[in-house]
């Protein structure tokens, strides 16, 4: 890839100054009013969409009337014209906006999929639905918003929420396919990557990008790039005069960083000045795993942080609300079982009713986790006149018939119920009730394999896919393998999958020791 830097006059430099500032002002002007325009359709969509909540609610209340017929439809109007309902639904559609918003309903949906699309609008429809329910709660509407009402809510408002976006994409689709709302997009360099770039985007018309072109100067593979039939739009020379004269709404930086970053530099600044979205290759590094996104630190210029993990943002916020939530329950359902398994402990076995070790949380910071102890106070000494017996692969000490394990500690341990405790790790934010098991200093000390580290890039938690395929069974490199693919796949429903997976493998106790 040949490029060649010209050195301009004062006069010239002067006068694309001139210039530049002239097409800055337009370009802004230009963005000003596509600004508005953009503001205005995204406050129509917005308010059409609360519209939909008010059918759905309407809807939910009409089959709930007629189900029950404890009133006629005039009765129950006549009742919702209180003023203190009105400020209650006022609150209630607030906080289905904000679930709208947190989810991503009003970003551009021009690059995503339709199934990434569908799972956010179900997602919003379903914490709506959630914050009904709170709603109706606080507010003692129980009698009113019944889980019937918050299932023909929840199914009303998810069904007109995809049949709306679906349409908004089919016919948003169909105006790019015959040349309408197009982004016209020019591409700097005509390396593989950028290539492949531009195949993606002829592939995708319903995306409406309209390839200008590429720019670049003579290089050692340009009879290659003039084989693939692509147009080159210009050199780099005379790119400044292209954007002035050309409808150019994008230009894709494919030039290569680390031989070229001055050229890149100035061709981006040259972008910048006429006001021209720019896209880069975000993989700058060739990573396998993490992936870049745009991020703001501190408030001052935004920055590329990759991340290796899937769970962030309002995915991070649900799995901690459920893990909170599920957790009180669980606490409050099992307080009778709690009380029970410490009275046996003390009167059994000498020593404390809790064991507390320190485990390696998230990025491997270090915690206490409790858990109801099941062997001999002076387990861990001991431990280190075992080793010879140790039935694991790797770095972790487990033995079938522990010899540290006291009688009821053998019940807690096939049962899991040695683990109940960690609830409180998982209340503190320390743990997840899905997540890698918490490993001890010491067996992490033990670790040989950088790759298995990852595991600790999310928090900790009480059950896995290694708790439900097995457990002690399971060799220690399946074990980490398990956790990279929890990592690398992680949902909420996966983790909703797990948890009710981890019932019936603790019913069996099947590789518990």
């Amino acid at each position: 890839m040949g490029l060649r830097l010209v050195e301009a006059s004062p006069d010239q430099r002067s006068a694309r100054a001139l210039a530049a500032k002239f097409i800055t002002k337009s370009g802004q002007k230009r963005e000003t009013v596509n600004e508005v325009k953009r503001r205005f359709l995204i406050n129509a969509l917005k308010l059409f969409d609360l519209g939909l909540v008010v059918l759905s609610f309407g809807l939910a209340m009409f089959f709930v009337v007629q189900h029950t017929q404890t009133a006629s439809l005039a009765e129950f109007f006549s009742i919702r014209v209180k003023v203190s309902n009105c400020i209650i639904f006022a609150i209630a559609l607030f906080c289905c906006y904000g679930m709208f918003a947190l989810c991503g309903l009003y970003e551009s949906k021009r690059l995503s999929t339709k199934t990434a699309e569908v799972i956010e609008v179900l997602k919003a429809s379903s914490l709506s639905t959630a914050c009904l329910a709170m709603i109706s709660t606080i507010f003692s509407l129980k009698t009113m918003i019944t889980p019937r009402f918050l299932g023909v809510f929840w199914l009303a408002l998810s069904v007109s929420l995809v049949v709306s976006r679906l349409f908004m994409r089919y016919w948003l689709s169909s105006m790019r396919r015959r040349g309408h709302n197009l982004h016209h997009i020019l591409i700097l360099g005509t390396n593989s990557r950028a290539i492949a770039f531009a195949r993606s985007i002829e592939a995708a018309p319903e995306l409406g990008y309209r390839l200008l072109g590429f720019v670049d100067d003579d290089w050692e593979k340009m009879d290659e790039f003039v084989a693939t039939g692509f147009n080159l739009a210009s050199n780099y020379q005379d790119l400044a005069e292209f954007l002035r004269h050309n409808v150019v709404d994008e230009v894709a930086i494919y030039i290569p960083l680390r031989s070229f970053y001055e050229h890149a530099a100035q061709m981006a600044a040259l972008c910048e000045q006429q006001g021209i979205i720019m896209r880069f290759d975000s993989d700058l590094f060739n990573l396998k795993i993490a992936r870049p996104r745009t991020t703001v630190f501190g408030g001052d210029e935004p920055q590329l942080a990759a991340h290796g993990v899937p769970l962030k943002g309002h995915a991070f916020f649900l799995k901690r609300a459920i893990d909170i939530l599920v957790s009180c329950l669980v606490l409050v359902f099992f307080a009778p079982v709690l009380l029970a398994i410490a009275l046996l402990i003390r009167f059994t076995s000498p020593g404390p009713i809790l064991f507390g070790q320190v485990r390696l949380g998230l990025n491997k910071r270090r915690f206490t986790m409790y858990k109801f102890r099941s062997m001999v106070p002076d387990a861990e000494r001991i431990q280190e006149e075992l080793l010879h017996l140790n039935e694991m692969s790797g770095p972790v000490f487990k033995m079938r018939n522990d010899p540290r394990v006291t009688p009821i500690g053998r019940i807690l341990r096939k049962t899991s119920l040695d683990e109940l405790p960690q609830l409180f790790n998982v209340l503190k934010g320390e743990m997840s009730l899905v997540g890698p098991r918490a490993l001890s200093v010491r067996d992490y000390q033990l670790f040989n394999e950088d790759w298995q580290r990852r595991r600790f890039s999310v928090p900790p938690g009480i059950t896995c896919l290694w708790q439900i395929h097995g457990r002690n069974s399971i060799p220690f490199e399946q074990w980490m393998e398990l956790d990279m693919q929890y990592i690398d796949k992680w949902s909420l429903w996966l983790d909703l999958k797990i948890l009710a997976q981890t019932i019936p493998a603790v019913l069996k106790g099947s590789g518990a020791a």
